[in-house]
């Protein structure tokens, strides 16, 4: 889509879909005197916020499910291998577009881990006591496909 660069400007507060297309196509003509340089930069900075948050979300997902595989062995089914799957096959591809997340990842999955035992303790019979302090898996425990806790 082409956005006339003589129209008048629309503002960061007013039409964001008409911003964001006038700001891009500003970029593309080369007219960086116009652009509003500061929302740019907050917008670029919050998609990648967003990524790391989609990331840690991935990440609580699969590790909430592999506690409960782990402690529920009775319950196992197809419904948490599925979210796990899914959740791995989404964090990896958010690694691949974007390999700067992966260093990032130990970090992530300590603060997803946190989320993950509150969603255990919600979801489960057991309490935040019995599940450990740390994360039990390692980063590549919880990204191997081949990978479950306890597996039969």
């Amino acid at each position: 889509m082409t956005v006339a660069l003589d129209e008048r400007i629309a503002t960061y507060d007013g039409d964001f879909c008409a911003w964001l297309e006038q700001q891009a196509a500003l970029i593309r003509a080369g007219r960086f005197d116009l652009l509003d340089v500061e929302n740019v930069a907050e917008e670029l900075e919050g998609l990648s916020r967003s990524d790391r948050r989609a990331l840690e979300s991935h990440l609580t997902v699969a590790i909430l499910h592999l506690l409960k595989w782990q402690m529920q062995p009775d319950l196992r089914g197809k419904s948490w291998d599925a979210s796990i799957c899914k959740a791995r096959r989404a964090v990896l591809k958010l690694v691949a577009d974007s390999p700067s997340l992966r260093p990032r990842l130990p970090a992530l999955v300590a603060s997803a881990y946190a989320d993950a035992v509150l969603d255990a303790v919600r979801e489960t019979p057991f309490s935040k006591k019995d599940f450990p302090e740390e994360c039990p898996f390692t980063v590549g425990q919880i990204l191997d496909e081949e990978f479950y806790p306890d597996r039969d």
